[in-house]
């Protein structure tokens, strides 16, 4: 995120796509409010830099030249109007606004210690249309409770079964913030490195701790090409405390 003043303004956007509600009554208003796609942004050097949409579609901005995050891959919101006929792909866009997700890398297990290095405080994935394995990276919606000025520990641990690479657990560190009220944030992890001459979908599977106990999940996932061959007002804001 890069300011504050941004962070508030994507919370509307994202609350009013979630909730399927209306913050205004101008439906053209509305409509560059709300997010079109959650994408991955690409840097392409003098390029620009693409936004890969799925598994097989890419979007090119026509009205930026740079990438608004540097150098980083980053999954992100965006608003966009398409320019070139949908049949065609990589589809040319006009980007009318687009935010990062805070995005990361697995960490490796450190065995016994997870838990005392990584926290082992509850968490909650919301299931949503944000919370998505594709193009290698898996974006979630999280939940857990916030007192809203200390900076929350989120990971994904790699190596936790020997005998499945493809699993994972998610780990929170709330860092002694375990009181508030209870509201969502976005994160994304990055698992091209982990796979990078994976050219076949994969299932994995994700442990966590939640308010009720120990939970599972299962996604389907398929790397990036490029690698693999090469309440919901708080749910934005939220995310600058999460490191």
């Amino acid at each position: 995120m890069k300011t504050t003043m941004n962070l508030f303004l994507t919370i509307g956007l994202i609350a009013c796509t979630l909730t399927f509600s209306s913050c205004n009554n101008d439906d053209n208003y509305e409509i560059v409010k709300r997010p079109t796609a959650l994408v991955t942004v690409y840097p392409n050097g003098s390029e620009g830099f693409i936004m890969q949409l799925d598994d097989s579609t890419s979007l090119v901005p026509t009205n930026m030249k740079e990438s608004p995050f540097g150098e980083k891959n980053v999954r992100a919101l965006v608003n966009y109007t398409v320019e070139s006929p949908a049949t065609k792909s990589p589809h040319n866009v006009f980007v009318n606004w687009i935010d990062s997700i805070r995005t990361k890398q697995p960490v490796a297990t450190l065995g016994k210690d997870d838990n005392k290095i990584f926290g082992n405080d509850p968490i909650e994935i919301v299931r949503d249309w944000v919370t998505v394995a594709e193009d290698g990276f898996l974006t979630l919606r999280i939940r857990t409770l916030w007192g809203g000025h200390i900076k929350h520990t989120i990971n994904l641990v790699s190596g936790v079964n020997a005998d499945n690479s493809y699993e994972f657990d998610l780990k929170h560190n709330a860092n002694g913030d375990c009181k508030g009220y209870l509201a969502d944030a976005l994160i994304a992890f990055d698992l091209n490195p982990l796979w990078k001459n994976h050219t076949k979908e994969v299932k994995i599977k994700i442990n966590w701790t939640s308010f009720t106990g120990k939970k599972t999940a299962e996604f389907k996932l398929k790397m990036h090409p490029a690698i693999s061959t090469t309440s919901d007002n708080q749910i934005r804001s939220l995310s600058r405390l999460i490191s």
